[in-house]
């Protein structure tokens, strides 16, 4: 998610009331997902909302700081690299360092240097995680045209809201100014990031009009698949993922890597890395992760891809999953190939089967963190 939002955290010692999802009312919001020709690209719809994306995001937490000094020169002209490779959907938010400035140079220089057709094909998500005041009308909108400004954009493609405190009914408020300036085409669609299954039905049953809750999500954490995943199949609200490729750590760099040693494995040096390696010691430690990572290799070499691509292609697959992020480092590295070999991947049976057996024996994470977005609300 965000710099912020990717602290370390304490496990829940409590188990939450689970929430059994059931069909909204007939004025209920109902939006549906569309997987075009094109199999890169989905459509999410609710009701007259709708926004294509690729099934692949790029996410721009990288240039929030933690991985090392961004050019912006560089940055853009990587942007533009991942567009001309049919990689055009962008994921921001409003306290990603410089990531939405970077967008409006970069949706510039595609209005300047790319074709009409190809700018129908770029798409800029962007998240708005405000503190907790009181949301007034007021408050949202201008909150709101500062992200349209740097962005450089008259109305935002999709904004995906956070909620820091559940127990300040304020984010109902927020989403309700929210979608009045839907209404008034300053945003097109209307999302959520690491809401709960038990929140989100709130907001459903109370006409909001959401197409998406971004989650983290990946073969070794599986909680969205639970809970969260029944009730969007009941309501048609999909997910968008993030942390699939856990940082970095899902992929051949980590393989046969013993991180008990000092200096004898890669570093851990970058806020993701650190993040998602307190995942795998939540979910079974770095023996079992090796196990998996042993599997995931035996299914990309049989494909002739990489893991990270085998990982991917696994949480596309996943219901309810309409796409998933990998994080790029904008002018540092790129990952382009393996991106794009996600869409003609096809995992079989056997693949499915070995994932799951490994994915099974590592903790139910439900149970030792809670439901999606429950790590960043500790009490």
């Amino acid at each position: 998610m965000s710099a912020s939002l990717h602290h370390s955290f304490p496990y829940l010692s409590t188990t939450k009331t689970p929430v059994k999802p059931r069909l909204c009312g007939s004025n209920s919001v109902k939006c549906s997902v569309t997987t075009t020709t094109d199999s890169r690209r989905v459509t999410v719809k609710n009701g007259n909302d709708s926004l294509d994306i690729c099934r692949v995001l790029n996410g721009m937490w990288q240039t929030s700081g933690g991985w090392g000094g961004i050019d912006r020169n560089d940055a853009v002209e990587a942007m533009l690299n991942y567009a001309d490779a049919g990689l055009s959907t962008f994921d921001m938010a409003d306290h990603y360092g410089p990531a939405e400035d970077l967008y409006g140079i970069f949706i510039n220089r595609v209005r300047r240097e790319r074709p009409p057709e190809f700018l129908e094909q770029i798409r800029g998500l962007t998240k708005w995680v405000p503190p907790p005041v009181k949301m007034t009308s007021s408050y949202v909108r201008e909150s709101i045209n500062v992200s349209r400004k740097r962005m450089d954009v008259s109305s935002l493609d999709m904004l995906q809201f956070h909620w820091w405190d559940y127990s300040n009914p304020g984010y109902l408020d927020a989403l309700k100014h929210l979608t009045d300036l839907k209404e008034e085409g300053k945003i097109k669609t209307v999302a959520l990031t690491n809401f709960d299954t038990e929140r989100l039905q709130i907001i459903v049953e109370n006409e909001i009009p959401i197409v998406s809750n971004q989650v983290q999500h990946s073969i070794v954490d599986m909680r969205p698949q639970q809970k969260m995943a029944e009730l969007c199949q009941l309501t048609g609200v999909k997910l968008i993922t993030y942390g699939t490729v856990m940082g970095g750590l899902l992929s051949e760099k980590f393989l046969d890597t013993n991180l008990a040693i000092p200096f004898a494995g890669p570093p851990l040096n970058t806020p993701s890395l650190q993040k998602y390696k307190r995942m795998v010691d939540a979910w079974g430690g770095w023996g079992q992760f090796q196990v998996l990572l042993r599997t995931l290799k035996k299914i990309a070499s049989k494909h002739g891809v990489s893991i990270p691509t085998v990982a991917v292609k696994y949480i596309l697959d996943q219901p309810a999953v309409a796409g998933s992020m990998i994080g790029v480092r904008l002018g540092l590295s790129e990952h382009i190939n393996d991106a794009n070999a996600i869409f003609s991947l096809v995992l079989d049976e056997e693949d499915v089967n070995s994932i799951q057996e490994v994915s099974r024996k590592g903790k139910d994470l439900l149970k030792v963190i809670g439901d999606c977005g429950d790590e960043y609300r500790r009490i």
